[in-house]
């Protein structure tokens, strides 16, 4: 952590902030359909003070996904899976470290968390008209448990973003990307493969993760506005009963070290979003839209993926709570590679256990923007525009994700920088696609 005085000035520049950003929290919406931001339908005896530094509730989140930086995801850096590409040995970071051992595993990995990401990359973003970043981070970067292999130094490097962000004008939500033996077996959890996760001491160490991110930079609400209590818990195969005590006590322990803090809480893939952030203050619901992880959903055409990503847009609108769409993308495709796993196929190219042939993945396997078909440039371009159109009906989006090695659907900075991620983020080649 940085010193005394560091955080004493922190903590005095966050109350000036706060005390500007002082307003009423949302309880209902009605979009106008112009465009404009959502009118807020409050009662009297519904009203609340709220400190949040931003204003979730009359400007858009514009964010983007700061992926595979202290998470590894082998398909978003697949060079550092790259020794074990015929092995399939190694497929995550728990098999990664352990493989490696502490002492190796942590000279590369410090090496790629001080590279991958930069203030650099910090200012792009804010220069591209985002106002949010959301950096995934694993629970043993806070709290490691006795026998896992996994390796620490994350948070000195965190502290060091949260500074770039401030400094770039940015705020930052928080992200529990992986708990205790993983919410939901993939790998982007830390441990593929089996789901562990609420079986003995796995929820309370999770709270304590959230206690201690939360306890940690309560003196930097100014810029981290928000934390996630755990990315995708995947409730068709969990107890909801546990995941809402779960949110229930993650968003105590939240609130316990500043109630300038929004919760955020994930959907945990199911429809019915009434069910979540009861009783709780400043909670922010987040939902993922990705429309390639079935063959019915990949085998879509162009216009069938524009047409239910503008059908999304009223429901969000009418949703009662703040509500991001915390992870979505360009990618009409499952082709990058090693997206479904190390060593798996594409759903699309029907190299993938179980689906069938929908097209060709040239292009999109691996390689870049500039590389891409006219179509796929077409098809790209008119996607994102119509998710921008459809998010923006309520609370707003982060794309998923910032950079990547290889994958050109999926790479911000390399949409924005081949003209197939809008300039500035209001411009449509394609308006009225949603109506």
């Amino acid at each position: 952590m940085i010193g005394t005085s560091t955080n004493l000035l922190r903590s005095a520049t966050a109350i000036l902030a706060l005390l500007s950003n002082v307003r009423a929290a949302p309880t209902s919406y009605a979009y106008t359909g112009n465009g404009q931001c959502p009118q807020a339908n409050i009662s009297n005896s519904e009203m609340s003070k709220r400190a949040v530094a931003f204003d979730y509730n009359g400007n858009k989140v514009r964010g983007v996904n700061l992926g595979g930086w202290f998470v590894l995801e082998p398909w978003i850096t697949p060079s550092i899976f790259g020794e074990w590409s015929s092995s399939n040995t190694v497929v995550d970071e728990f098999t990664y470290t352990k493989t490696l051992g502490k002492g190796e595993a942590s000279s590369r990995l410090r090496n790629h968390w001080n590279t991958f990401i930069t203030q650099g990359d910090f200012n792009a973003i804010a220069q591209a008209g985002l106002n949010h970043v959301r950096i995934p981070i694993g629970y043993w970067a806070v709290v490691p448990r006795d026998g896992d292999p996994y390796v620490q130094g994350q948070l000195d490097v965190l502290d060091q973003a949260i500074n770039w962000a401030r400094g770039a004008g940015l705020k930052v939500m928080l992200d529990l990307h992986g708990a205790p033996e993983s919410q939901n077996g993939f790998d982007n959890s830390g441990k593929y493969g089996s789901i562990g996760w609420q079986q003995g001491n796995t929820v309370s160490e999770t709270v304590t993760a959230i206690q201690n991110l939360a306890n940690r930079y309560k003196g930097d609400t100014d810029v981290v506005t928000a934390i996630e209590l755990l990315n995708e818990p995947l409730g068709p195969r969990l107890d909801m009963g546990g995941i809402q005590d779960f949110y229930n006590k993650g968003s105590q322990a939240v609130k316990s070290a500043s109630s300038n803090f929004a919760v955020v809480l994930h959907d945990a893939f199911s429809t019915d979003w009434s069910q979540f952030g009861g009783g709780v203050d400043n909670v922010i619901l987040d939902t993922h839209q990705y429309q390639i992880f079935s063959p019915d959903e990949v085998g879509r055409s162009p216009s069938q993926h524009v047409s239910h990503a503008c059908g999304l847009g009223p429901k969000l609108a009418s949703t009662n709570k703040w509500i991001v769409v915390g992870e979505w993308s360009g990618a009409q495709t499952d082709c990058a590679k090693w997206l479904n796993g190390l060593g798996k196929g594409a759903r699309y190219d029907g190299t993938f256990p179980d689906s069938r042939w929908t097209g060709d993945c040239q292009g999109k396997y691996v390689g870049s923007v500039a590389n891409l078909s006219s179509d796929d440039k077409k098809n790209i371009r008119s996607y994102i525009e119509a998710q921008l159109d459809a998010y923006e009906q309520h609370t707003g989006w982060v794309f998923w994700t910032w950079k990547t090695e290889s994958a050109p659907e999926w790479d911000m900075q390399d949409l924005l920088a081949g003209g197939l991620f809008p300039q500035p983020l209001n411009s449509r080649q394609y308006p009225g696609q949603c109506g």
